[in-house]
């Protein structure tokens, strides 16, 4: 059965920065695409980043030069750092693990929250 743990959520003031992570258990297929997303309060849950198991990395506008997702297949494990953090970007993150970069995820984590303060 496979698993999808996150991690590293918390409270931190607009400026700040968090990395989260997401460690995978069970057999997941290979290759693979992890992706982070995020759902706030009263909004519908968004896409943040994907990453390829090659590496290829996708990133939503909101976002870009401000987020970087990795991995480290080794450990089986994905990150996501969140530099300069905004009170935007106050949500529930969730990881997930698809086949490929569209489509609906075969796997999803329980989710960890990101709240920054103003």
């Amino acid at each position: 059965q496979v698993q999808l743990v996150e991690s590293g959520g918390g409270l931190v003031q607009a400026g700040g920065s968090l990395r989260l992570s997401c460690a995978a258990s069970g057999r997941i297929f290979s290759p693979n695409v992890m992706r982070w997303y995020r759902q706030a309060p009263g909004k519908q849950r968004e896409l943040v980043a994907s990453i390829s198991s090659g590496g290829t990395s996708n990133y939503a506008d909101s976002v870009k030069s401000r987020f970087t997702i990795s991995r480290d297949n080794a450990k089986n494990t994905v990150y996501l750092q969140m530099n300069n953090l905004k009170f935007e970007d106050t949500a529930v993150y969730y990881c997930a693990a698809a086949r490929y970069f569209t489509g609906v995820p075969d796997y999803w984590g329980q989710g960890t929250q990101v709240t920054v303060s103003s």
